[in-house]
């Protein structure tokens, strides 16, 4: 059983999160997403000399490590809507989010994002600053190699990205014309052969404005974050869903 389980808690970002199986476990290279995700949005114009803060949809939450991380050291005005299919995801991320007294400033969503029309759950709350997710990104062929206790404890959900690790990822993108603000942004932790496909897949649908617009390398190297942009109008229909 891996050692976050058995402790049933660990540290992210600096704060301790509450861990229980079957929920994805936070890595370390997420925390690069969250440096990131924070270096970009210290930098917005908007941000400069006010207190407003963003609003934020996570996919996948998870523990809520990513959310509430970000919660943590944006303005007390940021806000964050995180959905997670599972409803372990979804209990453990509303119990760290009252441990770390973050509880008002989230909302948080049992949303499935593969589901027909699921972003229509999301247009009450107004379109968003940021879409950030570390969403499945493994190929499916590539399940097997992971280790044993990987398979045997965390949700293999949260791993399995499809035949090549894109399943999510397309639906997060292909929607995100419907979700964002006009010059919002989307974060993605991926597989390192992933910029090179999400690239071309964005190339392949000019319709939704999209632009991958940076890959970042995580600790070891490897092309491991992405920024894609929105730099056009609103789409009226979904791509793909």
């Amino acid at each position: 059983m891996p050692v976050q389980y058995i402790l049933g808690e660990w540290d992210f970002q600096g704060l301790n999160l509450k861990m229980a199986p079957p929920v994805f476990i936070p890595r370390p290279e997420t925390e690069e997403l969250v440096d990131w995700v924070l270096e970009e949005e210290a930098q917005r114009p908007c941000a400069a000399g006010t207190q407003d803060g963003p609003l934020i949809l996570e996919v996948g939450c998870g523990s809520g490590a990513i959310a509430l991380s970000l919660l943590s050291q944006l303005p007390q005005q940021s806000q964050v809507i995180a959905v997670d299919k599972e409803e372990a995801a979804i209990c453990l991320t509303r119990e760290n989010a009252q441990r770390l007294q973050l509880q008002d400033r989230i909302r948080i969503v049992p949303l499935d994002v593969t589901l027909e029309r699921w972003w229509t759950h999301l247009l009450p709350w107004g379109p968003m600053d940021l879409v950030v997710s570390n969403p499945p990104y493994v190929f499916h062929q590539d399940m097997e190699q992971l280790a044993p206790e990987i398979c045997s404890y965390e949700d293999p959900a949260a791993l399995d990205g499809g035949k090549e690790g894109m399943d999510v990822i397309i639906h997060i993108l292909a929607l995100a014309p419907q979700l964002l603000k006009g010059s919002g942004s989307v974060f993605l932790e991926v597989e390192p052969r992933h910029p090179g496909l999400v690239g071309s897949w964005l190339r392949s649908q000019p319709d939704l404005h999209l632009d991958l617009v940076a890959v970042r390398r995580d600790f070891c190297g490897r092309p491991r974050f992405l920024h894609i942009r929105r730099s056009g109008p609103q789409c009226g229909c979904p791509v793909g869903t």
